[in-house]
């Protein structure tokens, strides 16, 4: 089976940045695409930022240009960087990458178990 273990979040002022990791592990024969969600009370969850296996990078309009996604194979991990954080930027923050597992023909979602990003002064 495989997992997503995050890290990262707490407490942040405004203006302040947070770097969030996500480290995949298992039985993993390929990652491909891998981003980070985000939840807030009462909001739906959106797609923050995601990288697919050629680097190739997209981010939602609200974040574009203060976050930076990026990954390292080597260590089956994606990174979250956050700059400039806002307080609008306080959610739970999911991370997901899609594993091809050893001996499996399709891809699956898989997801990390969230954790809190709050930016309060």
């Amino acid at each position: 089976q495989v997992q997503l273990v995050e890290s990262g979040g707490g407490l942040v002022q405004p203006g302040g940045s947070l770097r969030l990791s996500c480290a995949v592990s298992g039985n993993i024969f390929s990652i491909n695409a891998m981003g980070w969600y985000r939840q807030a009370p009462g909001k739906q969850r959106e797609l923050v930022a995601s990288i697919n296996s050629g680097g190739r990078t997209n981010y939602v309009d609200s974040v574009k240009g203060r976050f930076t996604i990026s990954r390292d194979n080597a260590k089956n991990t994606v990174y979250l960087q956050m700059k400039s954080l806002k307080p609008e930027d306080t959610a739970v923050y999911y991370c997901n990458a899609a594993v091809q597992a050893m001996r499996v023909l399709y891809e699956h979602d898989y997801w990390g178990q969230g954790t809190q990003v709050t930016v309060s002064s």
